[in-house]
């Protein structure tokens, strides 16, 4: 069995403004590699532990530079690392169809969700709304459309409250397991749940997907061609990417762009929003 994590920050417990990163470095990565610490555990916790053969962690947050590889690895020997960007696929750089599960940690909700906490849809600096086939998405659906398209199921969820809301009370995504770290009150407030409620929780989690994880199982492929729709921050970023042989600007702000698959899908969001973020 192989295990595939995407992980990134703003759906973590005590984590609720961007400038934490900047300003107490070393609280944020503890925080970020604890918690993806306790997904280890669960998963040696459960039954099926022993078939358990690869686990793929992606840093998945900023240029993803931080997790630590010799804490993580001290924990469980079967992990690997991919750090880095630019890269490939970005938050799902690795994955492939040998994979049995994918499991999302930290992820958040999108961009203009009420009371989303550092709600943003890849980045908080170019990117506004995104919509597939002219449905709205986050990066959770976007991720797992990508996961689908090579059949690996996302049956873990880790996130905030208001994520929560948009997969299930919202029904973008209402199939995985879902831990709620925190409830989102604003876009830099939260309200952090107990340490040990939240470990005890993901532990749980981690442990009851890997023994079964028929029920937290369907994906959520999209109808080709996919039509990707993203409206930028502002103008001057539309204006540069504009440039780009593939892409149709529609108005002051929006651009589309037709994607065979959703690996041409993702990879072309990765690249706009990288580009835009040099006009941000």
């Amino acid at each position: 069995m192989k295990i595939y994590i995407s992980t990134d920050i703003e759906g973590l417990a005590g984590i609720t403004d961007w400038n934490m990163e900047k300003d107490d470095n070393q609280e944020f990565r503890q925080l970020y590699n604890d918690q993806v610490a306790w997904v280890l555990k669960g998963i040696q916790q459960s039954f099926n532990n022993d078939q358990v053969e690869e686990i793929l962690i992606s840093d998945s947050h900023s240029k993803g530079n931080n997790l630590n590889y010799n804490y993580l690895s001290k924990i469980d020997e079967r992990i690997a690392l991919i750090n880095g960007y630019p890269r490939e696929d970005y938050m799902l750089s690795g994955l492939d169809s040998s994979f049995d599960q994918a499991f999302f940690v930290g992820y958040h909700s999108g961009i203009g969700k009420e009371n989303g906490n550092m709600d943003h849809g890849y980045s908080a600096r170019s990117a506004y709304k995104i919509w597939i086939n002219d449905e709205y998405q986050n990066e959770t659906t976007i991720n797992a459309a990508f996961a689908a398209e090579l059949g690996v199921p996302v049956t873990l969820v880790i996130g905030d409250s208001a994520l929560k809301e948009q997969l299930f009370t919202e029904k973008m995504f209402p199939t995985p397991k879902y831990v709620s770290t925190k409830k989102s009150l604003a876009r830099y407030a939260a309200l952090s749940y107990p340490q040990k409620q939240v470990q005890n929780q993901i532990i749980a989690a981690a442990k009851e997907v890997i023994d079964n994880p028929e029920p937290y199982s369907a994906i959520k492929p999209y109808n080709h061609p996919l039509n990707l729709k993203i409206q930028l921050a502002n103008t001057a970023q539309a204006d540069v990417i504009d440039l780009l042989q593939d892409v149709t600007r529609l108005d002051g702000r929006t651009i589309a762009v037709q994607c065979s698959n959703m690996k041409k899908l993702i990879n072309e969001i990765i690249a706009i929003v990288t580009l835009g973020g040099t006009q941000a």
